[in-house]
């Protein structure tokens, strides 16, 4: 095993000589930024001399054909505070320095700080506050978008990548934000595609904004999952949307299609008065809880026979019984993969506590640079799915040959 080398460390005296300059917050913060200007300008004389290939003063530098030209003075910004370098030149113009590369004003670090802001809902002006009242660097608005919109680039890219050609499960719902258009302020839906892929990871697929959220645009987005190499999936849950199953079934013909219980329940909700609300969602449970489809269905009846104030829930569950039976074919353990309480929910949530900070986007744009910084953080944090070994042992039963036929190596 190779040995890591060690640093070596400062010694006491010289920490001690430099701090008879003063003790002091500002005397340290004062002392730190003289060692980093130090430092990194000895570091950029280092690097010209290797450019050169002899140190300053050698006579060997003499008809080299090229030699150091001063200097050139230029302002760094990061978590130090702004420091004001002298960066080395040549007389050639070919010295590209690596430490401090040509062009560049802030140290590295310093716009993931930026964009960590960002991600977590802080407007232009709270970033603006915040570096100048921690750093003492005073950042102007230009820059930190300049530093957001250079996310745009990634965020394209991850929007267009390949995707695997199977999916054991895709949740497909939308959440809401406040968009400025044509001079008003209205509610615009962002639609989420989650899936889990066959090694019980899971991913956002992509983000898509429209005015509305109607079937018409999810086959948009459903087509471009298809031309981005998802060839099958074998669950899609969904919400109540009308016509919204046969929209995935007109790409997806073999996938089952679940209504999301959460979203059923939820709907349910609407016809209830606030009194009442607690012990109707007590009495719904029995239904989704079930063993079984036929005892879901009886447990259905006995709801309906309990709550004849609320005919409207037995037929909202009855219209969509043929989408919330499939849930019942599954084992126990595989239900609690398939419920959505945990996944795109929880996700849902995690983007909204970042969305209610802004009062409203000003363009779609804005809208999906922030959502996908979010998400970034959200994914990262995301492990294997938990009892996926009984839902991949149940995919292998029921759909096996669907996995192969869509290219899945395994």
């Amino acid at each position: 095993m190779k040995r890591e080398k060690k640093e070596k460390p400062i010694s006491d005296e010289l920490i001690d000589e430099l701090l008879k300059q003063g003790r002091t917050a500002e005397d340290v913060n004062g002392l730190l930024k003289q060692l980093t200007k130090a430092v990194l300008e000895r570091a950029l004389q280092g690097e010209l001399t290797e450019h050169l290939g002899y140190s300053k003063h050698d006579p060997a530098g003499h008809n080299s054909g090229n030699s150091r030209n001063g200097v050139t003075r230029k302002t760094l910004q990061g978590d130090f505070g702004e420091v004001e370098l002298e960066a080395p030149r040549d007389r050639n113009g070919e010295f590209e320095p690596q430490i401090i590369r040509k062009n560049q004003t802030r140290w590295t670090g310093f716009d993931d700080k930026i964009l960590s802001m960002y991600a977590r809902g802080m407007t232009t002006r709270e970033i603006q506050g915040h570096l100048e009242e921690m750093y003492q660097v005073e950042v102007s608005p230009s820059l930190i978008s300049e530093v957001t919109d250079a996310v745009m680039e990634d965020a394209r890219a991850w929007q267009n990548r390949p995707l695997e050609p199977f999916y054991g499960i895709v949740f497909l719902d939308a959440l809401y934000v406040k968009m400025r258009y044509e001079g008003r302020v209205e509610n615009w839906a962002v639609y989420v595609a989650l899936g889990i892929n066959l090694e019980g990871r899971k991913d956002v697929l992509g983000l898509w904004t429209s005015a509305t959220e109607g079937a018409k645009f999810w086959l948009n987005v459903l087509t471009e999952l298809r031309n981005r190499g998802v060839r099958d999936i074998y669950l899609v849950c969904v919400d109540g949307l009308k016509g919204f199953p046969q929209a995935i079934e007109s790409i997806y013909p073999k996938s089952q299609v679940q209504l999301c219980i959460v979203h059923l329940v939820r709907a349910s909700m609407n016809y209830v008065t606030w009194q009442d609300r607690k012990k109707v969602v007590a009495d719904l449970k029995p239904i989704y809880k079930a063993v079984t489809a036929d005892e879901a269905e009886r447990q259905l009846s006995q709801f309906e026979t309990k709550w004849p104030k609320y005919p409207a829930i037995t037929r909202l569950w009855r219209d969509q019984w043929e989408r919330v039976i499939p849930f019942f074919a599954f084992p126990a353990e595989v239900r609690k993969v398939v419920y959505t309480t945990n996944a795109v929910e929880s996700l849902h949530m995690s983007l909204r506590k970042i969305i209610k900070t802004r009062g409203s986007f000003p363009t779609e744009e804005a809208a999906f640079k922030l959502l996908y910084l979010a998400l970034t953080k959200v994914v990262a944090k995301w492990e294997t799915v938990q009892h996926w070994k009984q839902m991949l042992n149940y995919l292998d039963t029921v759909c096996g040959d669907r996995i192969q036929e869509a290219g899945v190596r395994r």
